[in-house]
């Protein structure tokens, strides 16, 4: 018997009849042993429409209110889910994040979880009952309520997996962590096992499912994490510790993300500080910036390129352009429309020419490269927005991924 805690995101808890199936397959884990407890997200798409009927109401939108009104779809389908429980014999507690134990900063809208004080569900488990805790929120050390954010909720499974001492699942509408898209490749093989570096490296490019922040957190505490789909309850991808004893695969897996844009500063003056001043500016407006490139300097100028979120682009240009005038910079060109294409794999730490590869096959594709970043288990390149799948699906075959 072992505590096992399972997220079920928006999907998987979308309507009153997949609410049933999540029960039903809850249920099941108490009766084999297991301690079970659980966290949901809001039903479907219940955040965004709170999110747009904020829009409609508000045009400030502080921040307090805003967490009070999102956390209010967690808190709904907690009640519903324990309600379905006990129609099955099962005895479950419905807790927000407060009533939970997550303490988190005050930062609304995006809070980081500063302490689990878990007693209460501890006390839960142990009286035999199943507590169901509202995903992706807590209580601020100013005792309001707040949001943890997207993925909050694959956080919040994590951080009481780890502070109960159990083991984490965190169930999807995929069945688990593919060698890459499979509606760009249909031939893409489900990984049963991936390193938590891995992961980290897949998600920092743009694979969307599980959280960055829940990976970051699991491997910080070393909490194993199942990533599994609420649909068909098959076996699916193992997250852990690199297993030193086995042989890593070269490439593991491949992401392309098409929702990126580039910035080129041209004739910039090639003297200390001046690239700090513009990536200042950047991270004082918020900019997520991704990768860096400054060409080496001719004459005392060079040029600087970077990529960012596409839906930045409109806000990030001026300042760019206003940049560019203060430290006497020649001109400033945006394109809207780039991919850029991760290819991730323990494996490359010791096996040579997984670069050299990358580039010819793209080149036999006639596949330009404009950016190149590289760290030592991931290879990322910059490539013309409608090349991505092209170059996603050529580059999964190069490297033998495709299923046989």
């Amino acid at each position: 018997m072992g505590v096992v805690v399972q997220k079920f995101g928006g999907t998987s808890v979308a309507d009153p009849e997949r609410i049933r199936e999540v029960a039903d397959h809850v249920a099941r884990t108490v009766k084999r042993g297991d301690q079970a407890v659980v966290v949901v997200s809001a039903m479907g798409k219940e955040t965004d429409e709170l999110l747009h009927l904020a829009s409609q109401v508000s045009k400030t939108r502080p921040g307090r209110e805003m967490d009070m009104l999102i956390t209010a779809g967690e808190r709904k389908a907690t009640a519903l889910l324990c309600m379905a429980l006990h129609d099955l014999g099962v005895p479950a507690d419905s807790f927000t994040g407060s009533q939970a134990g997550f303490l988190t900063d005050t930062n609304h809208m995006n809070a980081k979880i500063l302490e689990v004080r878990a007693d209460r569900i501890r006390a839960a488990v142990d009286a035999g009952r199943v507590p169901v805790v509202g995903g992706a929120q807590g209580v601020s050390t100013a005792n309001d309520v707040t949001f943890l954010g997207r993925g909050g909720s694959d956080t919040t499974a994590v951080a009481l997996a780890e502070a109960l001492g159990g083991v984490c699942e965190l169930y999807t509408d995929v069945p688990g962590v593919f060698t890459t898209d499979p509606r760009v490749v249909p031939v893409a093989q489900r990984m049963t096992r991936i390193s938590f570096d891995e992961m980290l490296e897949m998600c920092a490019a743009g694979c969307p499912k599980p959280a960055m922040r829940a990976v970051e957190f699991a491997r910080t505490h070393g909490v194993r994490l199942h990533v599994r789909s609420a649909f068909t309850w098959e076996l699916g991808t193992w997250i852990t510790e690199e297993e030193s004893e086995m042989e890593d695969a070269i490439v593991s897996g491949i992401v392309g993300d098409d929702s990126e844009a580039k910035i080129t500063i041209t004739q910039v003056p090639d003297r200390p500080g001046v690239s700090a001043r513009l990536f200042r500016a950047m991270a004082s407006a918020d900019v997520n910036v991704d990768m860096i490139v400054q060409n080496v300097s001719e004459q005392g100028f060079t040029d600087i390129s970077f990529t960012l979120p596409a839906d930045q682009l409109d806000n990030v240009r001026p300042i760019c352009e206003q940049v560019a005038v203060e430290i006497g910079a020649d001109q400033v060109l945006a394109d809207p429309s780039i991919a850029k294409v991760s290819l991730v794999g323990a494996g490359m730490k010791t096996n040579p020419g997984v670069a050299a590869t990358v580039f010819e096959t793209l080149a036999a594709n006639d596949i330009n490269i404009e950016m190149i970043s590289t760290s030592a288990i991931r290879i990322s390149v910059v490539v013309a927005g409608d090349q991505c799948d092209r170059a996603v699906t050529v580059l999964h075959s190069a490297f033998g991924l495709d299923a046989a």
